[in-house]
């Protein structure tokens, strides 16, 4: 009897099959013919594989993929989404071409299903193609492979062919389990930081300061390495922070980097007192151009000039208070440094004039030379070296009582000069002077100031504090003959007068870029010259007048100065900032109210007026230094205003001018004296609330201290 399933091949597939190797093929006997009810049932079996074609969802194409003369079995056409599926670990068998069974059978782990004419060898249906031509023994008709469009998909995807194979085979079942899929190679290892180049590094470290340098070189190797690299420290600042580091480790970062180091600051580095730690320091740096060490009070002589001999290309030399400096290091100075333009030796006690003049001679670049108490500068020959140069643009001299007028005219108009016939002038090349401080040359008078006049056109600063000898006379000229002096120092002068101020200094061609301005202990000026000079000055930011004759006038005039210089803004939320600072302590004649006058300035909102239609808000306001007892409230005013809360500095200013008016009236004698003086309590209990702390821009939010009642009986 012919089988009744002529094309169904089983194929072993999966984890449940267990293929046994050397196996020999086996050949599978006919199935017997079957006859009566068990025909009609087998028949049906098969028929109802052929409603699973409707559930492909793919219309049939233009063309008849089936014209061919073979036809399609049903089992062919069995669909991965039959309702019918078949378990995984069933009886199956692996077929060769000519119908033999090429790998032993297992014994299937789960049951068949509990239906009524099952036969457990076929629970599991295999799909195979055949090549058009080629029968199955036992069938007459060919059968065609299904199209690859509409073949079955089981759940974990198609059962890959055989390359060789001429019949590749589509397995499925009900308890198939999911195909499990290739996992991807693991990427290789990408070592981020290691492939970024070098360059990218520095330019990454570059951001962090040098206490954060050092704290991230603990990270790593490659970070330590990175850290102290070189090109990271070409500038090193201690002065930041010379106090918290360690000699060991400021020694350690510097010959690390020595070679790139150009601008050093070891300013108030005393930890550098070991010598060899500074021979390492001194070895290490090699190409300086700027150089401070200032306040290193430990450097050996033979260190300093060891470091001075190894670096040609310095620049800028910063030696003050050095114990170790002295003629001979000048002269390796000179020697060595051929390109410096600034020296800063003040304070250098082992060091006198003689020094200064072989620097002068041997440093042709030489702009920039602060000698502050330096001993010798009566030396004519030195004076006679300065004037013949004609090179120094910024000369400090602070503190050098050794400058007689002798001297000072000779570094100006040189020795015996041609005078000219008509002006009665000196012929001679003016000087290139932008910054001259004179301050605390008490031998000098006026006769030897009054020699700037004419010589000095391009001076920008004149620091004469402490010249206690001169008077009018010295500056008359020189503020006629100098319109781009920005700065002027006049401290202690006593004997300067009012004069001075309201007809030379007030029209003076500097005054409109006049910024600085101190007149501070000088005892005969007040109001009559200083008012004038705040009117023409418009463009001061500091004056100090501490001291003075001047009154609440003075302040009141700066108040308006500011408004008038100053244009308002509209917007509620800018924040104005300090235009002016004034320092007005131990006046005699400047009261409360002055100082209450430029607290309301600074704090008023200004209204709509004809020309300005919208309410405008202070842009600059006034900074002041007065009388201790009042300093408390001016400081918490300005820090009001400077938040933009000008509510909160509004009513501090009114709270405060109700205490000192109370204050007032507790003070006069006559009747009513308990009852002022009750009023003057509780208006420096309100004014002590102001000054707890501000309130918000609306006005609200504040918190009033709780105080209890009095007794009413007391």
């Amino acid at each position: 009897m012919a089988s009744p399933l002529p094309d169904m091949i089983l194929q072993a597939e999966g984890p449940a099959a267990i293929p046994i190797e050397h196996s020999e093929a086996i050949a599978i006997e006919p199935s017997p013919k079957l006859r009566g009810r068990a025909k009609l049932l087998q028949s049906l079996h098969r028929i109802s594989s052929s409603p699973s074609l409707a559930q492909l969802g793919r219309t049939r194409a233009s063309s008849n993929p089936y014209g061919s003369r073979n036809t399609l079995s049903c089992v062919s056409l069995a669909s991965a989404s039959s309702p019918r599926n078949y378990d995984n670990n069933s009886y199956s068998s692996q077929s060769s071409r000519d119908g033999y069974s090429t790998a032993p059978t297992s014994v299937p782990n789960t049951p068949g299903i509990d239906t009524p004419f099952f036969d457990g060898s076929f629970s599991r249906i295999a799909i195979r193609r055949k090549e058009q031509g080629s029968a199955t023994p036992g069938n007459s008709t060919p059968t065609s492979a299904l199209p690859s469009d509409m073949r079955p998909h089981s759940r974990g995807g198609l059962i890959p062919f055989q390359p060789q194979s001429s019949m590749p085979e589509i397995l499925e079942d009900y308890f198939s389990m999911p195909v499990i899929k290739v996992k991807r190679a693991p990427r290789t290892n990408f070592n981020f930081w290691e492939e970024m180049p070098h360059e990218i590094k520095l330019s990454i470290f570059s951001y962090l300061k040098p206490k954060e340098l050092v704290r991230a070189s603990v990270v790593s190797k490659t970070f330590h390495k990175v850290c102290f690299d070189g090109q990271l420290w070409t500038c090193f600042d201690a002065s930041e922070f010379y106090k918290d580091i360690p000699a060991g480790s400021l020694a350690k970062i510097i010959v690390a980097a020595g070679p790139f180091v150009k601008d050093l600051n070891l300013r108030g580095c005393v930890q550098v007192e070991h010598y060899k730690r500074a021979e390492m320091v001194v070895k290490a740096c090699k190409n300086l151009i700027n150089a401070t060490l200032e306040g290193c009070r430990n450097f050996q002589r033979s260190t300093l000039h060891s470091l001075l001999k190894s670096n040609e290309r310095l620049t800028n030399l910063n030696l003050t208070g050095l114990t170790a400096v002295t003629n001979g290091t000048c002269k390796i100075i000179a020697q060595s440094c051929p390109s410096l333009e600034m020296f800063n030796i003040s304070w250098c006690t082992h060091m006198d004039a003689k020094g200064i003049r072989t620097v002068i001679k041997g440093c042709p670049k030489l702009v920039d030379l602060r000698a502050g108490e330096v001993r010798g500068f009566n030396s004519l020959e030195l004076a006679q070296d300065i004037f013949e140069s004609n090179r120094l643009q910024k000369l400090v001299l602070s503190g050098c009582t050794d400058l007689t007028d002798e001297a000072l005219q000779t570094m100006l108009i040189g020795q015996d000069p041609e005078i000219d016939i008509l002006t009665e002038l000196p012929m001679v090349p003016l000087r290139r002077f932008r910054h001259l401080d004179l301050s605390r040359c008490t031998s000098l008078t006026s006769s030897g100031v009054k020699t700037l006049a004419n010589m000095v056109p391009d001076l920008e600063g004149l620091q004469l504090s402490g010249c206690v000898s001169l008077t009018d006379n010295a500056l008359i000229d020189l503020l006629a003959t100098t319109p781009r002096l920005t700065q002027l120092d006049l401290e202690e002068l006593s004997e300067l007068s009012n004069t001075l101020l309201f007809e030379h200094l007030a029209k003076a061609p500097c005054a409109p870029i006049l910024e600085h301005l101190s007149i501070s202990y000088c005892e005969n000026l007040g109001d009559t010259g200083m008012i004038p000079v705040i009117r023409a000055c418009s463009n001061l930011r500091n004056i100090d007048m501490d001291n003075t004759k001047i009154s609440d006038l003075v302040l009141t005039e700066a108040a308006s100065m500011i408004r008038t210089r100053s244009s308002g803004t509209t917007c509620a939320r800018s924040r104005p900032r300090v235009g002016l600072r004034m320092v007005v302590f131990d006046c005699q004649n400047v009261t409360w109210t002055g100082i209450r006058e430029v607290l309301s300035r600074n704090s008023e909102v200004r209204k709509p007026t004809t020309t300005q239609k919208d309410v405008t808000y202070p842009t600059e306001i006034i900074g002041m230094k007065c009388f201790y007892g009042w300093q408390m409230t001016v400081n918490e005013h300005m820090k009001r205003v400077l938040k933009g809360d000008l509510p909160a500095a509004g009513r501090l200013e009114r709270k405060w001018t109700e205490y000192m008016m109370a204050n007032e009236e507790a003070g006069a004698g006559g009747a009513g004296l308990r009852r002022r003086r009750r009023r003057a309590r509780e208006a420096q209990m309100l004014h002590a609330d102001e000054e707890e702390g501000g309130i918000g821009m609306g006005g609200i939010g504040r918190r009033r201290r709780a105080r209890s009642n009095g007794c009413a009986i007391m």
